[in-house]
């Protein structure tokens, strides 16, 4: 797996990946090319030209970690309330089957909560916590 459970980078994996990007920085300041550098710190060629860039414009700064790149999440009662909406099943808000798709929930969650918490709400809408099953996309029935 490429990425912990809950996105993203750990802290250990982040700090990893900018202790590489300073030894290119250093790299930089001695004028190596970018292929070399790319060889040497056994990275692609063309992360090496975009820390290449932000270092030019920005010095060794601009390739510090920035953090944790995540969504805020939702309150524990608003992710109460989302899932006491899931619970009551599709066909109480109107669509035909009891199958709730990523286009539902997303709708759902327009309509229930404000605006501003409507992504943050899809990454953590089911994810481990006992929500109903959902599928991928409605299949219409065959005529």
């Amino acid at each position: 797996m490429r990425y912990p459970q809950g996105g993203g980078l750990t802290a250990e994996r982040r700090g990893f990946r900018e202790h590489i990007r300073m030894q290119a920085a250093e790299l930089f300041a001695l004028g190596h090319d970018n292929a070399a550098i790319a060889k040497q710190l056994r990275v692609s060629v063309r992360s090496v030209q975009r820390w290449h860039q932000a270092w030019a414009h920005g010095g060794t700064p601009a390739l510090e970690s920035k953090g944790p790149a995540s969504r805020p999440k939702l309150g524990e009662a608003l992710f109460e309330a989302l899932e006491q909406e899931l619970a009551k099943g599709p066909v109480a808000r109107g669509w035909p089957d009891q199958t709730w798709t990523l286009a539902r929930i997303k709708t759902l969650i327009g309509r229930r909560f404000p605006p501003r918490r409507a992504m943050s709400a899809m990454g953590t809408s089911s994810a481990g916590r006992g929500s109903p099953r959902m599928s991928p996309r409605r299949v219409p029935p065959a005529a």
